[in-house]
């Protein structure tokens, strides 16, 4: 895996890394009491989501970071940073285009990881993986560094679902000889409108619990607890 077949434009690229920017200098800016962040923490934070993905994506292939063989990408990341920084407190009115933004971000960096690995001839299963992780990849990091929940480990909106089956869409069409730019455009779509619909009308996968507690509950009634009055009376 030395040349690859596909090559993701620049432009493309540094679009994703944008949009990922000033979302995340969103994300950021919300916080308020004890979490409150400064202008640098904001912006850091706005940095890390849009260049997060790409990082773990070539990290995954092997491949040297693209996001640091170009000036383009870390200026792009810092600027769009800012710009969501100084319009968060107008466009945090505007929950549509917050919840559009970020479906269209996980569908943008799903769709460039899956579609850089089978152009590079990764197998389909594992260029879904690092599409899946390529999406929320940057969310995991600023999850991290925030001391926050991993949103994706805990019940919430489809968001890392939204991204399987939009990268699982990029291979199905790649394999049926759909063009990679294509596939990855339909790919896109795909991601963001099971993301969206999934916030609209609050749908999640159940949780944990609720598949085991009928389960757990049978077998708590078995474990016999010892009599307060037996410690006092021994």
């Amino acid at each position: 895996m030395t040349e690859p077949l596909f090559i993701i434009p620049l432009w493309a690229d540094l679009l994703g890394v944008g949009l990922g920017g000033v979302q995340g200098a969103m994300f950021a800016s919300g916080f308020q009491g004890q979490r409150r962040l400064d202008l640098l923490g904001v912006a850091i934070i706005g940095i890390l989501i849009g260049m997060g993905g790409g990082l773990i994506r070539d990290l995954l292939l092997g491949q040297p970071p693209a996001t640091l063989q170009n000036n383009g990408y870390l200026l792009t990341a810092t600027g769009a940073a800012i710009v969501g920084m100084l319009l968060a407190g107008l466009l945090n009115r505007a929950n549509g285009l917050i919840v559009g933004l970020d479906a269209v971000v996980i569908g943008m960096f799903g769709a460039f990881g899956t579609s850089k690995a089978l152009g590079l001839g990764v197998p389909e299963v594992p260029a879904v993986f690092i599409g899946v992780c390529a999406a929320v990849g940057g969310s995991i990091l600023r999850d991290v560094i925030m001391g926050l929940p991993v949103a994706i480990m805990h019940v919430g909106s489809l968001y890392a679902v939204a991204a399987l089956v939009g990268c699982a869409t990029i291979v199905i069409l790649h394999a049926c000889g759909v063009g990679l730019v294509v596939a990855g455009l339909i790919g896109i779509v795909v991601t963001a409108v099971i993301r969206v619909l999934a916030v609209i009308f609050d749908l999640s996968l159940p949780e944990q619990r609720r598949l085991y507690r009928r389960k757990v509950a049978v077998e708590t009634t078995a474990i016999t607890l010892p009599d307060p009055g037996d410690a006092a009376n021994p």
